[in-house]
């Protein structure tokens, strides 16, 4: 349920009218202040809630029912966008940022030799997969902790915030250090590492799964949500359909959906949705058209070589020719690359 305020409340009535809910109704409160409008969102049970008693309060415009199960992560529920700030880079709103490195850390040398030049094409993010979920048991499973560490080493190079992903609960402590932890499409509903992520006062990357319908990837963030971190960037991947051609289905479809009926950003990754690296540049661009407010995209020194996805990384130099292209695209979005 949301109580859309009359304008120019003041805090004190919009604090009694709060006291006075939470003292006749076990409910959460969830207060949103917007550039125009300021909302009280009510989540819980409110099924015994008098709305018309509500709307009698001289400060109330409207009450409204909210039918969707995601409360927090639903835009009824905080008009404006929401804008994540990591390290002075803004994330959501008219802001416009790219993640982009290794799909895993293999070496000090590859990690920073492609970390170097991704910073120098404009990319205020570094990606490495230091833990890495892999189909097969035989294939190469990331350097884990010491992974980690050469991320660090990366970021203390290029001053760019970190970004990797947590496969197991256990890790949890070796990414105190972290800027922004990924949660990938096999984990998106492992609710009782998302339900530890919400104690976490870090952004949280989610992936959609691979399976997983738009509820039940805007549920899986109102785990997160839930437990008090209201950091979640949101991610399209692509998804598995019937169609063998490429890797995954890349559903852009959702990513204006998503801009529709959420608050949280949005991003999208074109490496997992296609699988191929001449198909990243145009998705990109596509997703950018599609209101997309950032791309994951994987980049590697040597993609011959790599011990990863090769296959869809691109190298430095074509990455630094789609950054300049993306640019122009952010533009005729009204977006801004930092």
């Amino acid at each position: 349920m949301i109580i859309i305020l009359k304008p120019n409340v003041t805090d004190q009535e919009v604090n009694d009218l709060i006291l006075k809910i939470k003292n006749e109704y076990p409910v959460d409160i969830h207060l949103s202040k917007g550039h125009n409008t300021t909302i009280v969102g009510l989540v819980g049970d409110t099924t015994q809630i008098d709305m018309e008693n509500l709307v009698l309060n001289k400060i109330v415009d409207s009450v409204k029912r909210i039918q969707e199960p995601y409360k927090k992560a639903n835009r009824k529920m905080h008009t404006d966008d929401t804008v994540i700030n990591v390290g002075g880079n803004l994330i959501g709103g008219n802001y416009f940022q790219v993640i982009a490195g290794p799909c895993a850390v293999e070496s000090e040398e590859q990690l920073l030799t492609t970390a170097k030049a991704v910073k120098a094409a404009g990319a205020n993010f570094l990606r490495g997969g230091a833990f890495k979920p892999r189909t097969s048991p035989y294939a190469f499973q990331g350097l884990k902790a010491d992974g980690i560490e050469l991320l660090k080493k990366a970021r203390a190079l290029t001053r760019q915030p970190i970004v990797t992903e947590i496969t197991n609960i256990m890790h949890l402590p070796l990414f105190d250090d972290i800027d922004v932890i990924q949660v990938g499409t096999r984990n998106m509903q492992n609710f009782e590492l998302l339900k530890e992520l919400g104690h976490c006062n870090k952004p949280i990357l989610l992936k959609r799964g691979m399976s997983s319908t738009i509820e039940e990837l805007l549920m899986s963030a109102e785990y997160i949500m839930s437990g008090g971190n209201e950091q979640i960037i949101l991610c399209e991947r692509g998804i598995r359909t019937f169609e063998t051609a490429l890797r995954n289905t890349l559903d852009l479809s959702a990513v204006s959906f998503l801009k529709r009926i959420t608050h949280l950003p949005v991003f999208v990754d074109p490496s997992h949705a296609t699988g191929k690296r001449e198909l990243i540049a145009p998705m990109a661009k596509a997703a950018v058209a599609a209101g997309a407010d950032g791309l994951l995209i994987e980049v590697h020194n040597d993609p011959a070589h790599a011990l990863c996805d090769g296959p869809q990384s691109l190298t430095c130099e074509d990455f630094a020719i789609l950054m300049q292209s993306l640019s122009q695209y952010a533009k005729l979005e009204n977006k801004i690359m930092q």
